[in-house]
Formats: C-alpha cells, sequence, structure tokens
C-alpha cells in the first residue's frame, strides 16, 4: 500500500536505508497533479536529447534515445508532445500504445533533468505523445558537463545494428569507459521510468558476464531502486559521445546490500545494483558528438 506517495518498493528500500522518516513529505508531492505548462515545460522545450524507457512489441524494457533539435518536446497542461520518434532500427521502433512509459530529458551543459512518467496515448513514425502522470527535476549531482553537438547521420554499412544475447569485448570496452548509463525500470501500477547514473569512467563493471554498479548518496527518493525492489525488470543504455555508437540491454537488476565502504563500495552507502543480461542491441550513427566531458565534482573515487 503506498504511504505518503511511495509505493511499497521505494518504502521497503527507504526503511532499509534509514532513511524513510526524513523523505516522508516529499512523496506526495511527486504525486500532485503535474502541470507542464510551467519552468519544466520550459526546460523540456529546450532540450534536444533525452531517454525513453518503455516495452517493445515482445514485452521487453528498453531505453532508447531521443535527439532532434530543441522544440521537439512540446508541452501543455498533463501532455507532452515528442516531435520525434525511435529510430526503424532502435528495439523502441513499434511503440504500442497503452503502455506506461518514462522520459528523462537532460541538459548536460547545466548538469539539469526533468522526469516524466506516464501513458503513451499515441505513436506514429512521426512522434509520440503521453499523458503525464508524474513530472519532477532531480539534482545535478554526479551528471558530467558536456556540450552536444548534432552531427550528419552515419550512412548504414554492414553491422551498423548487431542483436546479441551475451556481452562481448567491444561492449565491455564501452561499457567499462563510460561515465554516464540510463536506467530503465519499472513497477506493476506505478509505471515505467527513466534515470541517469553518472560517475567516473569504470564505475560500471562488467563481471562473468553481468554488470554491476555502486550506489552513491541521493535524494533519498529510491525511485529506480522501489521500482527494482517490486519488480526486477531494467534496461540499460550507454551512448558512446564520441562516435554516436549506443548500447541497449534488457534484462533484470537486483539490489545488494554490502557493509559500507568495503573494496567497489564507492559511494560509501553499502548498496550495488547488479544487472543480468537478457537482450543487447548495439547500433551506429546517433548523431551526436560531445566535447571532452567536465566531470562531476561529486564523483567518488573508484575503491
Amino acid at each position: 500500500m503506498a504511504e505518503h506517495g511511495f509505493h511499497e518498493g521505494e518504502l521497503a528500500v527507504q526503511r532499509r536505508a534509514g532513511v524513510h522518516a526524513q523523505v516522508a513529505r516529499l512523496g506526495s508531492s511527486m504525486l500532485a497533479i503535474p502541470n507542464l505548462s510551467g519552468g519544466i515545460g520550459t526546460f523540456l522545450a529546450d532540450r534536444d536529447f533525452a531517454v525513453l524507457t518503455a516495452r517493445d512489441a515482445d514485452g521487453r524494457l528498453w531505453v532508447s534515445p531521443l535527439v532532434a533539435s530543441a522544440g521537439f518536446l512540446e508541452a501543455s497542461g498533463r501532455a507532452l508532445a515528442i516531435h520525434t520518434a525511435p529510430e526503424s532500427d532502435d528495439p523502441l521502433s513499434d511503440l504500442g500504445e497503452g503502455q506506461p512509459v518514462g522520459l528523462l530529458a537532460i541538459d548536460f551543459a547545466t548538469r539539469r533533468r526533468v522526469r516524466v512518467n506516464g501513458i503513451l496515448v499515441g505513436a506514429g513514425a512521426n512522434g509520440l505523445r503521453i499523458s503525464v502522470d508524474q513530472a519532477f527535476g532531480n539534482c545535478p549531482k554526479y551528471i558530467q558537463q558536456r556540450h552536444l553537438d548534432h552531427v550528419q547521420h552515419v550512412t548504414p554499412v554492414a553491422g551498423h545494428v548487431a542483436r546479441a544475447d551475451r556481452l562481448d569485448a567491444e561492449h565491455t570496452a564501452l561499457i567499462t569507459r563510460a561515465d554516464t548509463f540510463f536506467l530503465g525500470t519499472i513497477h506493476p501500477d506505478r509505471g515505467a521510468d527513466a534515470s541517469h547514473r553518472g560517475g567516473p569512467p569504470g564505475f560500471v563493471r562488467v563481471e562473468d558476464g553481468q554488470l554491476w554498479w555502486p550506489d552513491y548518496p541521493g535524494n533519498n527518493m529510491f525511485n529506480s531502486f522501489g521500482n527494482l525492489a517490486a519488480d526486477p525488470t531494467a534496461a540499460l543504455l550507454f551512448v558512446d559521445f564520441d562516435s554516436g555508437a549506443t548500447l541497449h540491454l534488457s534484462g533484470t537488476a537486483a539490489i545488494e546490500w554490502t557493509a559500507p565502504n568495503i573494496s567497489g563500495d564507492d559511494g560509501g552507502v553499502g548498496r550495488r545494483v547488479r544487472f543480468t543480461v537478457g537482450s543487447i542491441v548495439s547500433r551506429l550513427g546517433l548523431g551526436i558528438h560531445s566535447d571532452p566531458p567536465h566531470p562531476s565534482p561529486h564523483n567518488p573515487p573508484i575503491t
């Protein structure tokens, strides 16, 4: 049962982490009727990069990038029109209407981000429409500051898209040099969510075909962790901001509780997430390029 606006998974993680009392007041504000016509709408209208969490036609959860000129996210009241759609070779190219989706819009340059969750009420080759249930900002922690440039799409060649069910050396190399990835989760009743994870290159580890990463101190709401506590379904998106390559992973994830400050507990909080790969799609030619990033001052060292 929900308490203070949080669902049972979020509450369980908050209690385990010992922060339930201090974050109780935040849950009700998250359930307030969203209105995107103010500051959040202005922020969305200025973005040229976002990511979307949703299920494909076979029910697999994925996170996919949405890249277009500023203005492609058009908000009004509780509606969000997205004037682009995942490309034809993207795992979310054939989106079904009526499903819960989560969108994260991010401005790397100013380290600002907004999460928008709701129901996909329209889907076509030219765009998507979301009826919004939640919209809220997150803190700037762990966002690497970078400036994105749009470049022409690479002409498709052999190997432009590849599918697999286990990680290979190229996948592992992209993951272990990444300073950013996006996490998709879902709750049986409260819907889908897309979130950002950042840290120094190497903060995501690959071991025996699985991935794991340490948790860092945050806002203590545990939206993603709460979803995982209720449903282990998860998806990851890694973007190579130099080449425009993307790596989409669909699978399951579990929260692991450890003693604080053991080896690998970079954030010192005694929590990590372990991801088991189910399906992989790797793609080339996203159409963006970044200058060298300025690391977040909050990034903890790798231990």
